[in-house]
C-alpha cells in the first residue's frame, strides 16, 4: 500500500545512526529512529507508515531478518507487515483513553531485525480529532435565590468537561438569552475554564417564580461540538405582597331564621407570595353592635356562616368589612353585603278601627259596618294580604286605603229571619305556606216595624147562649207580630160599627192586651141571632201597623 494514498499519516522524521558503544554486547548494530503522526480513531488496517522505505530497507531484508515489533507497552495498537514493509493500525486508538489530557500523545516501540541484528525505535504520535462533545458532569443545576438578592450577586456554574485537547477542547460558555443574568468566564490555574452567573436585574418571584436557563459549552473543533446544562433558578419568596381579595365587594344572601352554622358564602383572597408569606387569615373588621354576634368567618377558609338569630323584620341588610392578613402582617380589606331574605314567619295582625255592633235591618246596601286595619311584618308575597269572610253572609270586604278594609252590607237584612250575625274576618298572607289570623264580630240587626200583626185565623166564630150574664167571656182572638219589642207589642180594638143602630161597644168589649172578648149585656135570641164585628190588632211601632179580622 502506498502510504501517501491514505492522506491521514505523516512521517515526521526518519534517520539512521551508528551506536558506537564498544562495551555494549550489541556493538556494531545499526539503529534507526522514525516518527509518525496519525489521527486517532483510524480504522484497523489503516497504514501508519512505510517502514521499509523510511528505514531504507528492502522487503527481502525485512523478511530474512524476521522483522518484528519487540517492545512497547501499547504494541497491541500497531502491526508490522514485513511482506509489504508497512506499519498499520492493529486496534482502534482512542487518544483520550490512551493519554488523557497529556499532550503530545504518542506510542513508542522497537522493531528488531536479525542476521545482522538491527534495532529501530518507532514513535507514533496520536493526533487529537474532535470526537468528544463537551459535557457537564450533571445534567441539571438547581439554584435557590432570594428575590431580595442584590445586583451583581454571583453564582458559579459547574465546569464542563471535554476530553479533547487543543482547539478541540472546551473553548467557551454561552448563556441562553434572559433578562436577569449574564455569564462571566474565568480560567483555573490548570487552564480549564469555568463560568459564573451574575445577577443584572432584581428578581421578582411573583412575576417569575422560576427561571429556566441553559449554559452551552462549546469547543473549537471543526465541526464545532457543544454540550448543554439546564439551570433552574428557584426564586425564594420575601413578603413583599399584601393579600388581594378577588372581589372589591361581595354580595350574598341568607334567609331569616337560618339555623346557626348555615353556610352563606366564601370570600377569597390571594397573596402573590408563597409559603408562610402567603398564608392568609380572614376576619371581620370593626363590627359594631349586635352584628358581631350574627355572623362568623373561618379565619383559614374564608367561609362565612350564620352565628346568631337573623330577623328580617329587624334588619334587612348587613354590610361588613372584611380583612385579609398574611403571616407577615400585610393586610387588605373588602366589603360584603348580606341581603336577608324574608321567611313567612309573621301572621297578619288585624286591628278593629271602627265597628258598630248594631245595624238597622233597613240599612241600605253598601252601608259600612266596620273598618279594619291589617298589617303583616313580612315583605313582598309574605306580606301581601287577602281578607275574606264567609260568602254565605250578606257582607263583603272592600279595600280602601293601603292595609285598610271596609266591611259593608251586601244584601238587605231581615231581622225576623236572622237577628244576629257572627262575622269571622280572616286575613291570609301569600306566603308559602300561608299564615292567617282572624277576628269574629258579633253584629245585631235592630228591628224596623216592617211587619203588621197577623191574626192566627182568617176569621173567628163564637157561640153565646141567650140570657147570658153580662161580662161573660165570649172568645179570644190572637194576633202575632214578627217584629221585636215595641214593634211587636199588640193592642186589640173593636172597629166602630153600628149594630141595629147601636154602637158595637154596647154589645161586646175587648181586652186590648189579651184579645179577650166579653159580653156587655144579656143577649136575646129572639131579638138578635147573630153579631158581626171587626177586631183590629195594632202594633206599637211608629208608625203603627194593624190588621183586622171578622168575628
Amino acid at each position: 500500500m502506498d502510504p501517501s494514498s491514505t492522506g491521514t499519516m505523516q512521517r515526521i522524521q526518519s534517520e539512521k545512526s551508528i551506536l558506537d558503544e564498544p562495551d555494549s554486547p550489541l556493538e556494531g548494530r545499526v539503529a534507526g529512529q522514525i516518527r509518525y503522526s496519525v489521527p486517532e480513531e483510524m480504522k484497523k488496517g489503516s497504514v501508519i507508515g512505510n517502514i521499509a522505505q523510511d528505514l531504507g530497507l528492502d522487503l527481502k531484508r525485512l523478511r530474512s531478518g524476521r522483522a518484528r515489533i519487540v517492545s512497547g507497552d501499547n504494541n497491541q495498537y500497531t502491526e508490522l507487515r514485513p511482506d509489504k514493509g508497512i506499519l498499520v493500525v492493529n486496534e482502534r486508538i482512542d487518544r483520550e483513553e490512551l493519554c488523557g489530557d497529556v499532550t503530545p500523545c504518542s506510542l513508542s516501540f522497537e522493531i528488531i531485525l536479525e542476521n545482522p541484528i538491527e534495532l529501530h525505535r518507532v514513535t507514533v504520535e496520536i493526533l487529537d480529532i474532535n470526537d468528544n462533545t463537551p459535557y457537564f458532569p450533571i445534567r441539571d443545576i438547581h439554584f435557590e435565590m432570594s428575590e431580595s438578592a442584590t445586583i451583581g450577586a454571583k453564582f458559579p456554574v459547574e465546569s464542563a468537561v471535554d476530553p479533547d485537547v487543543g482547539l478541540n477542547a472546551l473553548q467557551n460558555y454561552i448563556l441562553s438569552p434572559n433578562n436577569y443574568f449574564i455569564l462571566k468566564q474565568h480560567a483555573n490555574p490548570d487552564g480549564s475554564k469555568y463560568a459564573e452567573l451574575v445577577l443584572q436585574k432584581p428578581l421578582d418571584r411573583e412575576e417569575h417564580p422560576t427561571l429556566p436557563l441553559k449554559v452551552i459549552a462549546v469547543d473549537g473543533g471543526n465541526p464545532q461540538r457543544s454540550g448543554t446544562v439546564n439551570i433552574n433558578v428557584s426564586v425564594i419568596d420575601v413578603n413583599d405582597n399584601a393579600p388581594v381579595f378577588n372581589q372589591p365587594i361581595y354580595r350574598a344572601a341568607v334567609v331569616e331564621n337560618a339555623p346557626k352554622g348555615t353556610y352563606i358564602t366564601t370570600v377569597n383572597a390571594t397573596d402573590a407570595d408563597i409559603g408562610s408569606n402567603a398564608e392568609i387569615i380572614f376576619s371581620f373588621s370593626k363590627i359594631k353592635g349586635s352584628t358581631v354576634d350574627m355572623f362568623s368567618i373561618d379565619e383559614n377558609t374564608g367561609v362565612i356562616s350564620v352565628a346568631g338569630l337573623i330577623d328580617f323584620e329587624k334588619e334587612k341588610k348587613y354590610e361588613l368589612r372584611l380583612e385579609a392578613r398574611d403571616r407577615g402582617g400585610l393586610t387588605e380589606t373588602s366589603k360584603i353585603i348580606i341581603d336577608v331574605g324574608d321567611v313567612n314567619d309573621n301572621a297578619p295582625v288585624i286591628n278593629i278601627m271602627s265597628f258598630s255592633n248594631t245595624i238597622s235591618e233597613d240599612a241600605p246596601l253598601g252601608t259600612t259596618i266596620a273598618v279594619i286595619n291589617v298589617k303583616d311584618a313580612d315583605s313582598e308575597k309574605n306580606g301581601q294580604i287577602k281578607c275574606t269572610i264567609d260568602r254565605k253572609l250578606p257582607f263583603k270586604i272592600q279595600s280602601s286605603l293601603t292595609n285598610y278594609y271596609n266591611l259593608v252590607a251586601d244584601q238587605h237584612f231581615d231581622r225576623e229571619t236572622t237577628s244576629e250575625y257572627d262575622i269571622t274576618i280572616t286575613a291570609t298572607d301569600s306566603g308559602s305556606p300561608p299564615l292567617s289570623s282572624s277576628v269574629t264580630l258579633q253584629l245585631r240587626i235592630s228591628d224596623v216595624n216592617d211587619n203588621g200583626p197577623l191574626f192566627d185565623k182568617s176569621s173567628y166564630s163564637a157561640y153565646v147562649t141567650e140570657n147570658n150574664s153580662p161580662g161573660m167571656s165570649v172568645t179570644t182572638v190572637r194576633a202575632r207580630d214578627a217584629d221585636w219589642s215595641q214593634n211587636a207589642r199588640i193592642s186589640y180594638f173593636l172597629v166602630d160599627t153600628d149594630i141595629s143602630g147601636n154602637p158595637v161597644s154596647n154589645f161586646v168589649s175587648i181586652n186590648s192586651e189579651t184579645g179577650d172578648l166579653h159580653a156587655v149585656r144579656s143577649f136575646d135570641y129572639e131579638q138578635m141571632k147573630e153579631l158581626q164585628l171587626v177586631v183590629k190588632a195594632q202594633d206599637g211601632g211608629s208608625p203603627p201597623l194593624s190588621s183586622n179580622v171578622l168575628l
